[in-house]
């Protein structure tokens, strides 16, 4: 059954928080799942949270902070002891103890680390601090089953008994030599049905896919992605088996990434959170939105420019919206698409001159359609004269906004820039001040006997 937290239920919990019910608390919380817990642990002030968290089975704990907002997580752990703490760390798989650990200073990192009993578990985190965000080694799990390709199958059943009670999902069975190099790996399978005295050194595929601890956090998961894994080996450069990279925390990295590209084609320039104050909500919004006056400051300079033009014939007013609008969204979806196209590391994608070529096709379709479509609506007002201009106008602005659209991400990319931060309010507003600016000269161009 689906679990709805409720105000009636928050407040029930509230209460029997407030009379340190610790019976009641215990019990109405076994009924419920990790991740459903999380979501009452986030409505109640930290300190409420702190004082249910503190009576959890630490495994369910270790869960939820390890699956917690950082943010929300990092002002619940202040009120957590060192010697607190450290029963949930252990209980976690590496790569989220180093996650947790590194949202805290220094002094309660190393105080954590020493009153872990797990020293294995600490032996493991202290190999993972070292590394930086964004590469494979910050995302490495230690906990993994490898086993010597010296072994019989009987003796590698024996030894994935032993290593298998610290690892919480089996994707497969890695195989080393005498130093610790990765040879390849072996399914459950495959073990399973050999005879037991067979070997594994006759048994394992060596065509396994892997990544040093330096590669790219986007390279692991285009990796995982392409060769469909649930788990991806890491090793380092003399090629020794360091640990694993599963799909769980790919997919955060992913989605976190898709969620700040989000923001900033919004026109964000951080991260903004629903239960954000008001300044710092603003602060987010603020600076696109002056960016985005300016421009249009700009624009209504360019119209000022033009009175002479406006004053022959005031219809050419009625069509600004439909120019500055229609560059806009041209530029957008151009650059949507090239930024999808950038995403293709195989070496197959289109060069930058076939792009254009291609770009420059579709906005002269989509620049006739949409020139004749609104020039048509000229003589419907019974400004015939204006044909022309407006049909010129919108071939010309939807040409131009296809070209920035195409070549902004591209030079972006090229110079080791985000190209996310070529759309949104930038593409928008500069496309703005082209197309009013385009729209005019040419109306002054061709009305010039007017």
């Amino acid at each position: 059954m689906t679990f709805e937290l409720t105000k009636d239920y928050l407040d029930h919990i509230q209460s029997a928080i407030e009379a340190s019910d610790e019976k009641l608390l215990r019990t109405e919380m076994e009924e419920l799942f990790p991740a459903d817990i999380s979501g009452i642990l986030d409505e109640l002030e930290p300190e409420s949270a702190h004082y249910l968290l503190s009576l959890l089975d630490k495994s369910v704990g270790a869960e939820i902070l390890a699956n917690s907002d950082p943010t929300e997580r990092t002002n619940l752990l202040k009120l957590f002891t060192s010697e607190e703490l450290a029963p949930f760390i252990n209980q976690m798989d590496s790569d989220d103890a180093v996650d947790l650990l590194n949202e805290q200073p220094i002094q309660v990192r190393e105080e954590v680390i020493g009153f872990l009993e797990d020293r294995e578990q600490a032996r493991f985190i202290l190999d993972l601090l070292h590394y930086e965000d964004g590469v494979a080694g910050s995302l490495m799990q230690k906990e993994l089953i490898k086993i010597s390709v010296n072994l019989t199958v009987n003796a590698c059943i024996e030894e994935i008994r032993q290593q298998a009670e610290d690892v919480e999902n089996v994707y497969a069975v890695y195989v080393v030599d005498e130093v610790g190099k990765l040879l390849g790996l072996i399914s459950l399978k495959k073990i399973v049905l050999a005879r037991k005295n067979a070997k594994i050194a006759d048994l394992y595929d060596d065509d396994v896919v892997f990544v040093e601890t330096y590669r790219p956090v986007a390279e692991v998961a285009e990796l995982m992605q392409k060769y469909d894994l649930d788990a991806i080996p890491v090793v380092n450069v003399q090629q020794r088996l360091l640990g694993r990279i599963t799909i769980d925390d790919v997919v955060d990295v992913i989605t976190e990434q898709a969620e700040e590209d989000i923001q900033v084609i919004s026109g964000l320039s951080g991260e903004v959170e629903e239960d954000d104050s008001v300044w710092q909500r603003s602060k987010v919004q603020l600076p696109w939105l002056v960016a985005g006056a300016v421009g249009s400051l700009l624009a209504a300079t360019v119209i000022n420019g033009f009175q002479s033009e406006l004053g022959k014939v005031a219809a050419l007013a009625a069509f600004i919206p439909i120019i500055g609008s229609t560059g806009g969204n041209v530029g957008i979806q151009t650059s949507s698409l090239i930024l999808q196209s950038l995403t293709d590391t195989t070496g197959l994608s289109m060069t930058m001159a076939k792009r254009l070529v291609r770009t420059l096709l579709v906005a002269i379709i989509n620049g006739l359609v949409v020139g004749l479509i609104a020039g048509t609506y000229t003589f419907i007002i019974g400004e015939p004269r204006l044909f022309f201009v407006v049909a010129t106008s919108l071939l010309a602005v939807v040409l131009l906004a296809s070209f920035m659209g195409t070549v902004t991400p591209l030079l972006l990319n090229r110079i080791g820039i985000n190209p996310a931060v070529a759309s949104g309010p930038f593409i928008t507003t500069a496309n703005d001040l082209i197309g009013i600016g385009v729209y005019f000269l040419i109306a002054q161009w061709l009305l010039a006997e007017v």
